[in-house]
């Protein structure tokens, strides 16, 4: 299978709704879990709370097969400086169509959001989930994050109402 990781583009067609026609088809779909995309509204201004983010830039990328359609996702919601003066990100919306995972795709997806992240000078990821994405913690256990405790978070990290497990990873110093 290839693919090919492009940064979010809102004038591309297909963009937004591929999108969130991925995210809602896991979340509701596969795990039956009790969120709608209104109850995202970071989906609905993708640019103006990744992108442009109100604590700093970050960035939301997209995998798409040879026809353009979403294969995956990965956001990082800059959440500024932390204690430390490291610059601190939320990954979030990662997700891949259950046809392309074990394929490489969420690895590469994660390998590009990392060096993203080392060029914008973020040195710490954080991330939650939900305790039903039991093969997600193996996979984010696999690539180097630690469980922490909720009160591990940064104060800028925003919490979702179905977020019950939570990771951080601590990048290579910039």
């Amino acid at each position: 299978m290839s693919w090919r990781i492009v940064p979010f583009d809102p004038a591309r067609p297909g963009h937004q709704g591929g999108v969130i026609s991925l995210i809602s088809g896991i979340q509701r779909g596969e795990f039956h879990l009790p969120i709608t995309p209104a109850d995202q509204p970071d989906l609905m201004d993708i640019p103006g709370f990744y992108v442009n983010g109100r604590l700093g830039p970050g960035c939301f990328l997209l995998a798409e097969d040879d026809c353009d359609q979403v294969l995956g996702s990965i956001a990082l919601l800059n959440l500024g400086p932390g204690a430390a003066g490291r610059r601190q990100g939320a990954l979030r919306k990662m997700f891949v169509r259950a046809e392309s995972r074990g394929t490489g795709l969420a690895a590469a997806l994660l390998d590009e959001l990392f060096a993203w992240c080392c060029g914008a000078g973020i040195g710490e990821v954080f991330l939650g989930t939900t305790d039903r994405f039991l093969a997600a913690h193996r996979f984010y256990e696999k690539h180097g994050f630690a469980r922490i405790g909720k009160e591990s978070l940064p104060p800028t990290f925003p919490v979702m109402a179905v977020d019950s497990v939570f990771y951080a990873k601590r990048l290579a110093e910039i």
